[in-house]
């Protein structure tokens, strides 16, 4: 349920996981990978990739969830990125017009002092979004 995966996430960050490692690791269920290997795979994808500048720790964990779903896995031929690409551009796309953009700071109000979105928010916002996306892949 919806609703228990974004109290796991929540409560994932307030252990001290990341915008990134909350996300991914209360998707853990879904992927094929256990919970250790997933929050060392999403740890530099946090505030906005380890400078606020970047995306979304949260969009990030989403992303490296939809990989995990959604790859062929194919090293001679990788051919499920592009569709991959399409189901993060469609996540991001959905947080955007949420929340007006996607980059950590402008989030945080880190560069004009007024805070468009909590961590807590992002978080909320990615695993609803997530939840819905991860019915289809």
């Amino acid at each position: 349920m919806n609703i228990d995966r974004i109290e796991r996430a929540a409560g994932n960050h307030h252990k001290g996981y990341n915008c990134a490692q909350a996300v991914a690791c209360a998707f853990v269920d879904k992927v094929d990978m256990d919970e250790k290997s997933l929050f060392r795979v999403s740890e530099a994808f946090g505030f906005g990739m380890g400078d606020s500048y970047g995306t979304c720790g949260a969009l990030s964990g989403a992303a490296i969830i939809i990989g995990l779903l959604n790859s062929s896995g194919n090293l001679d031929g990788p051919y499920s990125k592009a569709d991959t690409y399409g189901i993060v551009r469609r996540i991001s796309q959905l947080f955007r017009e949420k929340n007006s953009t996607t980059i950590c700071c402008k989030l945080k109000g880190m560069d004009n002092k007024k805070v468009l979105r909590s961590c807590d928010g992002c978080i909320e916002d990615v695993v609803s979004i997530l939840s819905k996306i991860v019915k289809d892949v």
